[in-house]
């Protein structure tokens, strides 16, 4: 069986990464995990523009169509008419939300139970003071970090997908996804930066027929979560400097916001 681990291409060199240090850690008191996807960052299709090797199995439909109507795929999943002339979803895809959520929970999931791992601020709370606590909601842009110094976090891990989506080469497509981890102070230093790009085509996986993928998206959604539990292994590995693996893990509670500590809103909205 293919390991996942090579499904991740890690760059390394560089600004690309940056390591945590286990005195940072040491000197780190409550910790914010943030997981989002910048607004235009798909899912993508770029298959068919890119591509000239669907050119006689897409007939008289046009390359733009064929990546708008895979793009749409991926975005809301498989359609398909009823017997009542309406469309409905025959296979679901992945959602940004789903992309999101898997990073910081498979992240976290994956980190020792010792501190500061141990006392990380609830990701309900994080949510309700950065208003995306509804279903599927996941921030685009930046959030405003010091809202979350309410809630006593002097550190965010925040993991941005950048893009991802499908593209082809040769007559061989697959999925990618791209970003960054990193780790810093409010209103203080970088701790730690990591950027990643995972690419089904460049770690030699078996392709994805795009025409196959917008009559069952699971497909898509499959390979994404393969590249999900991969970086989220990295990222967790990251941010346990090995002087720190080899430490008892600590018999603590996690610590627990007060409820209702949420900074007054400065807009209107």
């Amino acid at each position: 069986m293919r390991t996942l681990l090579p499904v991740v291409l890690l760059l390394g060199a560089g600004c690309a990464h940056k390591p945590l240090s286990a005195s940072s850690l040491d000197e780190t008191k409550l910790i914010a995990f943030i997981a989002r996807i910048e607004d235009e960052a798909g899912p993508k299709s770029n298959v068919f523009r890119n591509d000239s090797s669907y050119k006689e199995r897409l007939k008289r439909l046009d390359d733009k169509e064929g990546d708008r109507r895979l793009g749409n795929a991926l975005t809301v999943g498989s359609l398909e008419k009823n017997k009542a002339g309406e469309f409905e979803v025959t296979h679901h895809t992945i959602s940004r939300f789903e992309v999101a959520d898997s990073l910081r929970a498979n992240t976290l999931a994956q980190l020792p139970r010792q501190s500061p791992w141990s006392e990380v601020v609830h990701p309900v709370e994080v949510a309700r003071v950065l208003e995306s606590f509804l279903v599927h909601e996941v921030p685009a842009n930046a959030p405003d970090y010091e809202r979350l110094a309410a809630l006593g976090a002097d550190t965010i891990v925040e993991i941005v997908v950048e893009e991802y989506g499908m593209r082809s080469e040769k007559g061989k497509a697959g999925a990618y996804l791209k970003g960054f981890a990193r780790m810093f102070r409010i209103n203080g230093p970088e701790l730690y930066h990591r950027r990643f790009y995972s690419d089904d085509l460049d770690a030699g996986l078996e392709p994805l027929d795009p025409f196959a993928v917008r009559k069952n998206t699971e497909l898509f959604g499959e390979r994404i979560k393969q590249m999900v539990t991969a970086i989220s292994a990295q990222v967790a590995k990251d941010l346990t400097p090995e002087e720190r693996r080899e430490v008892a893990p600590e018999k603590s509670k996690p610590r627990e916001t007060k409820p209702g500590a949420v900074p007054a809103a400065d807009d209107p909205l």
